[in-house]
């Protein structure tokens, strides 16, 4: 009896018509490939749409010769593309999780909440990255565009200093949305600031000297443009003085004297 039975159920099974498996597959399974198949579809207009308002606000021109611009089109991209992608990566990322929560599996429920929670602060993070390393190169740029005049070799360091100021803040930020202890952020940017003021004052103590005899130069004026002047061996014409460089034509060229060297050696008027 209970062999007939078994094949009487096999031959049922087998005979089964595909609308009866169809019908067999539980709603939840149905409406977790639709969600699959609406967020694809919506990660993709999302990311095209951003790619166009990132244009058309005018992206691609503003952060045009950054290093990070550079080196994503090295590999054939721009962070334009770059950040689209994101978006669309954060949407299918969403979406899977979502599908997985509707479907009912077993292990979603366990890492449902906190991971719902993780990709968001993620994607956040890796946005904050990126922005703060095309901001520290556009600003690095402009600031050495600033001082592309005074002829320093300190003032090359500044506009270092500032790139790495806005990419260290972006990276404490981008910390602390992935959940690193706040108590860490603010011993890390204690020992940065302090390390920021010794490092400047070690790279820019020749060029606060050289303002401050700028300073004084410039309201005592012992010589002007046009004066004859000999000074550390040279003999030429005073061309410009400003707070931090005096420029004298000489015969060979033209030399350019940090105004602390000015002040400490002293300079002697030609008189003919």
């Amino acid at each position: 009896m209970s062999v007939v039975s078994v094949s009487a159920s096999v031959g049922t099974a087998v005979t089964q018509t595909p609308a009866e498996l169809l019908n067999a597959v539980p709603d939840r399974v149905w409406l977790a490939l639709a969600v699959l198949v609406v967020g694809t579809v919506l990660a993709y207009v999302v990311g095209a749409v951003n790619r166009r308002l990132l244009r058309r606000a005018g992206v691609p021109e503003a952060i045009e010769g950054t290093a990070f611009e550079r080196t994503a089109r090295e590999f054939g991209t721009s962070t334009v593309r770059i950040v689209a992608k994101l978006s669309t990566y954060f949407i299918l990322a969403v979406t899977i999780i979502v599908a997985f929560s509707v479907s009912e599996v077993e292990f979603a429920d366990v890492f449902w909440a906190d991971l719902a929670a993780f990709v968001p602060r993620l994607f956040v993070a890796v946005i904050v990255v990126i922005i703060g390393v095309v901001v520290g190169d556009k600003a690095e740029l402009l600031v050495a565009e600033r001082f592309r005049e005074i002829k320093l070799p300190e003032i090359t360091v500044i506009p270092t200093l500032v790139k790495y100021s806005v990419v260290y803040v972006a990276a404490l930020i981008a910390l602390a949305q992935v959940g690193v202890q706040t108590l860490a952020l603010v011993v890390l940017l204690g020992a940065y600031a302090l390390a920021l003021v010794v490092l400047t004052a070690l790279a820019t103590k020749d060029l606060l000297a050289a303002a401050a005899a700028g300073v004084f130069l410039l309201l005592r004026q012992p010589y002007g443009i046009g004066d004859e002047v000999r000074v550390a061996g040279q003999r030429g014409i005073v061309q410009e003085v400003d707070l931090f460089v005096t420029h004298i034509e000489t015969d060979d060229g033209e030399h350019v004297l940090p105004n602390h060297a000015v002040f400490r050696d002293g300079i002697v008027l030609v008189r003919e």
